[in-house]
């Protein structure tokens, strides 16, 4: 019952009190969580890892149109003068190339890796268009960087990394001012073809989501993250939860995770430049090779293989274990570098 009057007449009914209650039990909830999230935003990005400074502390930096651009450089082989550049992909970092680094420079003179602008421990500007473009341009400023314009480079990518390989096979076979004179390239798990490539569903919410895109990115955090990027590793390759901490601090590194949104427009330009660089993969007479982890749920089996295999006839594939997904390199590294070796030794 409501309150009643001296005639017994209800005055206010139970349901309006208890509709005030309601409104302000959401009150005062409302007012608790305000300062909560604006901690939960504000929360600072992990410490580095004894693994990860180690990574940073052997690398060094260069500038590109005023970014920061973090890269790795090693010296090997003694006796071999080749060079052998190293582009990771999305959303990780050159750590991702960590467990086949020695067993690389046990065959080349030079081990190069670089974190990508908006990447690892590169610069992460925003507002910025991101672009297959500019990470091109920033691999040729590198190799300058280095000394080894004049040096053939054998390029070994891996999935965003692909893309950009591309764009650096086409300007060389094109011959454009300042391009890398590559030598081979091997590519792996990548979106190579759109019409064969399956984003996750939170990568299409993130490029096409407007105004939710970045708030979605602000909300971020390590079990979301831990949670998408595990959907993609075969389920007895997945990373340990030091690993899984390690991928999540170099994105959170520079506030990174704020503009993923931004970065994955690459899957839109994969559309739009597709002509450009498939016929690039199509026309080049370099060594061509792929090496496939046939479990991705990304660039599945046998769909795109079949594709691949029917487009570029002329390049050798490595097809590794029936359980390995979309990160080769991390989930099989001896199979990957060995792969990857016979092939460099095959020509």
């Amino acid at each position: 019952m409501g309150w009643t009057d001296i005639d017994g007449n209800e005055v206010i009914g139970t349901s309006y009190l208890t509709s005030c209650r309601m409104k302000e039990w959401w009150v005062q909830v409302g007012l608790l969580s305000v300062p909560l999230l604006a901690v939960y935003l504000h929360i600072p990005p992990p410490r580095l890892s004894p693994a990860l400074l180690s990574w940073k502390a052997s690398g060094a930096f260069f500038t590109y149109k005023h970014q920061s651009i973090f890269y790795r450089d090693s010296t090997g082989a003694v006796g071999s003068s080749d060079v052998v550049i190293l582009l990771h992909g999305f959303p990780t970092s050159s750590y991702d190339w960590s467990k086949i680094w020695e067993g690389l420079t046990q065959r080349f003179h030079r081990v190069i890796a670089l974190d990508f602008v908006g990447f690892g421990f590169s610069d992460k500007p925003r507002p910025h268009h991101y672009s297959i473009f500019e990470q091109a341009s920033i691999v040729e400023r590198l190799v300058r960087h280095l000394g080894l314009h004049h040096q053939r480079i054998n390029l070994l990518s891996h999935d965003y990394g692909d893309t950009v390989a591309q764009e650096l096979l086409h300007r060389y076979e094109n011959n454009k001012t300042g391009s890398i004179l590559i030598n081979s390239l091997c590519l792996s798990n990548g979106g190579i073809f759109p019409e064969t490539y399956y984003p996750r569903f939170i990568q299409k919410v993130l490029k096409d989501g407007g105004l939710l895109s970045p708030i979605i990115t602000r909300l971020m955090n390590f079990f979301f993250f831990s949670r998408g990027l595990g959907a993609v590793f075969g389920p007895y390759t997945q990373p340990s939860q030091a690993e899984y901490w390690d991928m999540w601090t170099a994105v959170r590194t520079n506030d990174g995770n704020l503009v993923v949104d931004s970065i994955l427009q690459y899957i839109n330009q994969r559309k739009k430049h597709r002509d450009r660089w498939v016929g690039a993969l199509m026309s080049t007479s370099v060594p061509l090779h792929l090496i496939y982890g046939p479990l991705d749920p990304v660039n599945p089996h046998p769909e795109f293989l079949q594709l691949y295999r029917k487009v570029l006839p002329m390049s050798t594939v490595s097809v590794l274990d029936d359980h390995i997904s979309h990160y080769p390199q991390l989930e099989d590294p001896t199979g990957f570098l060995n792969a990857y070796l016979n092939f460099i030794n095959s020509f």
